[in-house]
Parts: structure tokens; sequence; C-alpha cells
């Protein structure tokens, strides 16, 4: 018996959250006394799993999969959580994963908890404690199945280095994909993504138009950080869908979230309530925002930006 965990790739390499489930996937196998099994589907260099207390990797290399399919993925996870009679399977919570454990968690009979932050309690019975209401409270659910699924809430538990000897295997499930055609693929290649990105600098109405997005742009290459915006500018057609963070698009739960001239609709703010700092830039003093905030500058962006621009390169320059 080991704990099972699902590493996510993307164009051969791991994601961030792959290092994260394997983390807490360690965590829990030192619970109950065993090992950590982890599936990597077309990824290259999967020694790297080795770092976070993975002591063995099943390697699937399928063209078939080279795009995400969630039926697909959903086959061959289940038959690797049968061959290593698996009793706890842990995801992520990132997009994929969302439409991926419905679907495992019917195939294994496992009882689902979704949004966990940390790892059992207790493990007889087997008890998680969950982010809820938005991340506005914890609750602690009881997992009473043999077979437990968990999808981990990014950013949450961190990575936890943990040298280990990892043995590497093929795998070679018997899965089908029919029905399902992808013609074409697009994604940035030069850009931090929102699932991955420890900072995310997002704006909003309050840039004016899409023409002045460059020093959003400039602020996020800085820091390194993913880029992100609000419903309203996404539907307006200044920046892509891609970057619509909130309720209604893509939940953030970064290190460190920085909104530029976003008032804070309720969606907006339940997306990005996991974050774990937050600063709001606004002229209006009684933005929302400001009442979640961790720290608020009431000002303009157009001055208070390229200023903060100015004095994070200086910094940088004498480090």
């Amino acid at each position: 018996m080991s704990v099972l965990v699902y590493t996510e790739s993307e164009q051969g390499n791991f994601k961030k959250t792959a290092f994260e489930v394997a983390s807490y996937a360690k965590a829990v196998a030192n619970q109950l006394g065993t090992t950590v099994t982890a599936v990597s589907i077309n990824a290259n260099n999967t020694s790297d799993l080795g770092n976070y207390g993975v002591d063995k990797v099943l390697n699937i290399n399928n063209s078939g999969l080279n795009n995400f399919n969630a039926k697909g993925y959903a086959e061959a996870i289940k038959q690797a959580a049968d061959q290593e009679n698996a009793n706890v399977v842990v995801v992520s919570s990132s997009a994929d994963s969302k439409y991926l454990a419905p679907l495992l968690a019917v195939s294994l009979n496992a009882g689902f908890a979704s949004n966990v932050v940390d790892v059992p309690n207790n493990t007889e019975p087997f008890m998680v404690k969950r982010s809820a209401f938005t991340n506005k409270a914890f609750e602690f659910t009881q997992i009473n199945s043999e077979v437990k699924l968990i999808a981990l809430l990014n950013n949450s538990f961190g990575l936890v280095e943990n040298n280990t000897d990892t043995l590497a295997e093929d795998f070679s499930p018997s899965i089908s994909v029919a029905g399902v055609s992808i013609q074409s693929v697009d994604k940035a290649t030069d850009k931090v993504t929102i699932a991955d990105a420890e900072i995310v600098v997002s704006a909003g109405r309050g840039l004016k138009g899409p023409e002045n997005w460059g020093m959003i742009e400039e602020l996020a290459d800085v820091l390194g950080a993913a880029t992100a915006c609000s419903k309203p500018v996404s539907d307006l057609g200044w920046r892509p869908h891609g970057e619509h963070v909130g309720q209604t698009g893509k939940p953030v739960a970064s290190n460190l979230y920085i909104a530029i001239g976003i008032s804070g609709a309720i969606q907006h703010l339940a997306g990005i309530n996991a974050s774990k700092v937050k600063i709001v830039i606004n002229t209006d003093p009684e933005a929302p925002f400001f009442k979640v905030a961790d720290y608020g500058v009431v000002g303009d962006a157009f001055e208070v930006v390229p200023q903060l621009i100015e004095k994070l390169k200086t910094f940088k320059t004498q480090q």
C-alpha cells in the first residue's frame, strides 16, 4: 500500500504544484507508515520528484495524453492506484484537476475532499482540514471510504524538500481517448502562469485602457510575477480571458497579490481570498478591497506604480 500522487506537468516540465502535492503526499505517507508513488504523464525529468519525498515514479509516455483529457487521465491514474493498492490518492486543486477529480473519485469509489489545506489531524477516522465558504472559514471533513481522494489547495502546504532515492519505472495503462479531438493549443511560454505564481500583479478598470498595461507588465517582470485582471477588464477585451481572476474566473492562492485599480467586487475578492498577503492601490479610500487588504495605498496608479517599479529596480541592484 502506498500514497499515490498525480504530479502535473506542462510541455514536459513539472508545475510547481507537482512538487507541492508530492511534499504533502510524503507527509501523509509518514503518518500512515508507508511510501509515496507518483504518476507522471509525459514529463521529462522525473528525478526531480525525489527531492520532495517520492519513493517511486510511474512514468506514462503516451502521445494520446499530450493534451489534457480528464477521462483519459482519470483512467490512467485509476489503474496506477489499483496496481499500487493505494488507499490515499492526492491531486492538486488546479483547473485541470477540478475536471479530473470527480471522474477519478467515481472510478475509485473514493470519498473526495477538495480544498484541503493540511495533513490529516487524525487518520482513524481519517479527518482533513478544508477551506470553506470561499476561504473565509475552515471545516474538518471525515472521509469514511476505503479509498480517499484529496485535492490539495494550491500554495497551502508549500514545498518541503525531502531527498529520497527514487525508483522509476515505465507504466502503460490501457486507456481510451476516443471522442476527443484537440485541434490546437496556444499557450504563452515566456510568462509566469497564474496557477504557479508566487506573486500576482492584477489590474482593473482603473487603468483606463489596454494601452496602459505596459507598467503592469513591467512591475510583474521586476517581481517575477504573473499578470492578471478583473472580470470587467477581460469582458472589455483589454486583456485575455485567461488572466481573469475571481470567483467566476481563475482562483488565486499566491503568496502576494497586488491589486491595482480594482475596487473589489465580492466575486473578485472571493477568488483571491486564499492569497496570503494582499496589497491594493486605488484612488478611492472607500473601495471594498481596502477592507480585506493587508496593505493599502490610496493614490493614483499612474503615479504610484512607476515609483514602485523604480524603487524595486534599485533594491534589486543593491542585492
